[in-house]
């Protein structure tokens, strides 16, 4: 980063941590570059802290001993640790969270997608949400996977599917269009 770059408070994503068995040091690393805002679950705190990650707020409905100084509390509630976090991102005015997860459980994320930008890292891979009409240039012989129902879809830029898997066809853009507001995909990293 060069000397004349700011970066401002909320200006980048914040990272939400709910596991890291999945996810590489490399990629936890890039997306630790710009010092988000890290949010994470009590058991998640513990394996960022041996890394020397400062956390910023934790999910639970107490902190415990042990944890860095000056990290703030998200109570967690009965709604769960995504909710927490998510409904405290869009409270304070973030407009985007990369989220790093064992398990990808789409439906903790659908009724957050029209108030905050979210990419999932999970196992290689990073899922996002994307409306029809969706266009994006890709490599030659990548693979994008649909994770959700999706009817009367039409692509461009992609051989036929396998397993809702499909293959870029050649170097250039892709396209999706279908009738659903949104659908989930996956891109592999």
């Amino acid at each position: 980063m060069s000397s004349h770059h700011i970066v401002r408070e909320k200006q980048e994503p914040a990272l939400l941590v709910l596991g890291l068995d999945t996810t590489s040091e490399e990629m936890l690393g890039q997306l630790l570059e710009w010092s988000p805002t890290v949010i994470t679950t009590p058991l998640t705190a513990e394996q960022i802290n041996a890394f020397g990650i400062k956390v910023d707020f934790v999910i639970a409905d107490a902190l415990e001993d042990g944890l860095q100084s000056d990290v703030k509390l998200i109570p967690a509630g009965d709604a769960g640790p995504v909710y927490a976090a998510l409904t405290k991102l869009i409270a304070s005015g973030y407009a985007a969270v990369n989220v790093i997860t064992d398990n990808l459980d789409l439906t903790s994320f659908e009724s957050f997608i029209d108030r905050i930008n979210l990419v999932i890292f999970t196992d290689h891979k990073k899922a996002y949400a994307i409306n029809s009409g969706f266009s994006k240039w890709k490599p030659a012989g990548e693979n994008i996977c649909i994770l959700s129902t999706c009817s009367n879809l039409k692509t461009t830029g992609v051989n036929a599917p396998s397993n809702n898997c499909y293959t870029t066809t050649n170097d250039g853009f892709v396209t999706f269009e279908f009738t659903e507001p949104y659908i989930f995909i996956t891109e592999e990293i």
